[in-house]
């Protein structure tokens, strides 16, 4: 999606590393708010990059656009109201990304109108509004074990969650199939990154209009 630029990398990897960092962060710290403090003993409410890398992940996200972080480990046993427990979870990361992604956009957008930005912030904080948006809406898609599948798994009834559940032993198969077949993935994630995308968007101008 975004390919392979060692020029624009200065500018990419500050984007994506904040991306992935809130989004685990948020996953973190939803979790302990809800009861559960595995990710506190584990040392994953954090706010440091380091904590939350999969080499790997970060990787595929670097050059194709599309990859993803160390999952925080949760016990729902641990959650005051395990099925909304997961539910709030699941979707505190991609939630972050899409709130992150937003305050990226609207500065940059503010910054343009006010003729306060140069090239290195200009990109920086574009690139900060593609990846937060591409992070939140990859790991939306509902396919174990992307946060998706827990989502929609948290809303399922108890019978049409076990049947779903039944997919998580081949996710990463189908998964591994959508980032190799050529312009799948996009098929499947690039209808709502463009609605998350129009939103942003058109917030931002009706925010700035009401402003400037």
């Amino acid at each position: 999606m975004f390919g392979f630029d060692t020029v624009d990398m200065l500018y990419r990897i500050p984007a994506l590393l904040a991306a992935m960092t809130i989004h685990e962060y948020s996953h973190a710290r939803a979790a302990v708010a809800m009861g559960d403090p595995t990710p506190r003993f584990l040392g994953r409410l954090t706010l440091n990059p380091i904590s939350h890398i999969d080499p790997i992940g970060l990787l595929l996200l670097l050059v194709a656009g599309f990859g993803w972080a160390k999952p925080v480990p949760i016990n729902p046993r641990n959650f005051h109201d395990g099925r909304k427990g997961v539910f709030i979870v699941s979707l505190a990361g991609a939630g972050a990304n899409i709130a992150l992604g937003f305050v990226a956009f609207f500065l940059l957008m503010l910054l343009a109108n006010l003729n306060l930005i140069g090239e290195v912030w200009q990109k920086t904080l574009f690139q900060l509004y593609r990846y937060n948006l591409m992070f939140a809406v990859f790991n939306l898609v509902p396919i174990p074990p992307l946060d998706g599948s827990k989502v929609l798994m948290s809303l399922l009834p108890g019978d049409l969650a076990y049947q779903y559940q039944k997919l998580e032993p081949y996710g990463n198969y189908i998964l591994i199939a959508l980032v190799l077949i050529p312009g799948l993935l996009s098929i499947v994630v690039m209808p709502f990154f463009g609605v998350v995308n129009f939103i942003i968007r058109g917030t931002t101008s009706l925010i700035l209009g009401i402003v400037l």
